[in-house]
């Protein structure tokens, strides 16, 4: 069976500016992974690429064995099929959300898809309840707060059931009860079918949405292992710029020690 995706020595630049540099990935049906990276590290450009949105402009990369190339999104089947296994949830819900109601919204992908009246309706309601934003399907999406849209823009690609997801930063800028909510939502997907790849730099929720972990730095790999291995490299962390370190002087003496950015691994809500 092929891997879910393969990306064989990409390259990414964007008006000559390097976002990313020769960089190889073997992805599987129900993998989790969390890209771990300091801004400008080429974590969202790696989320777009294999979503089919930017296209590198050297190396490969295939899914379910298939390329994804701009000429093969140009056949309707094939674009049709991929976008209804692959999704992308963008950092910034509102570059995502642009109908008159949270419904509208959900519904606009199966529509799109030629979905029966009754599968859309059906569908929308059920993820809409998953989602806990039931009592906000007349309300407009740009009234919403940020933590709202955000359970928006997952919902309007979840109603799809899509194999994989592709997260860019999904608990960014979210209070504690909504980070906790989209951590636990990850955390249902274990041990299923659905490949679920997470770009963040929030340390603390690494443990509870991956079972492996790629840290980039300059667009390239510069690790990858579990979530315990690398969160317990102090200097890899230091080095992408993950934690830094608090410099101290004791007795005459300066000491320094890894300050995390955020909270503990375990320090969130269940």
């Amino acid at each position: 069976m092929a891997s879910t995706f393969e990306v064989q020595n990409i390259s990414f630049s964007y008006e000559a500016i390097p976002a990313i540099r020769g960089l190889t990935l073997h992805i599987e049906e129900g993998d989790r992974i969390a890209l771990l990276g300091a801004n400008g590290s080429g974590k969202s450009t790696l989320l777009r690429i294999l979503d089919a949105l930017y296209f590198p402009s050297s190396g490969t990369v295939t899914f379910k064995g298939d390329a994804l190339t701009e000429k093969q999104l140009q056949h309707d089947e094939f674009f049709l099929n991929f976008r209804r296994r692959v999704a992308l949830v963008f950092q910034n819900p509102d570059i995502q959300l642009f109908n008159p109601t949270v419904f509208d919204e959900v519904a606009y992908a199966p529509l799109q898809l030629q979905w029966s009246k009754e599968d859309v309706i059906r569908r929308v309601q059920e993820t809409l309840r998953v989602m806990s934003i039931s009592h906000l399907k007349d309300r407009s999406p740009y009234r919403l707060s940020v933590g709202e849209k955000k359970r928006v823009a997952l919902a309007s690609v979840l109603v799809l059931d899509p194999e994989v997801l592709l997260l860019d930063e999904p608990t960014a800028t979210l209070d504690p009860k909504s980070q906790s909510q989209v951590v636990d939502l990850i955390q249902q997907w274990k041990g299923t079918a659905k490949t679920v790849i997470t770009a963040t730099h929030q340390l603390e929720i690494v443990e509870d949405i991956a079972d492996r972990v790629l840290v980039l730095e300059a667009g390239a790999v510069i690790a990858e292992g579990t979530p315990s291995e690398i969160l317990s490299n102090t200097g890899l962390l230091l080095r992408a710029n993950l934690i830094h370190a608090h410099r101290h002087f004791h007795d005459g003496i300066m000491h320094s020690h890894p300050h995390f950015h955020g909270h503990s691994p375990h320090d969130h809500e269940h």
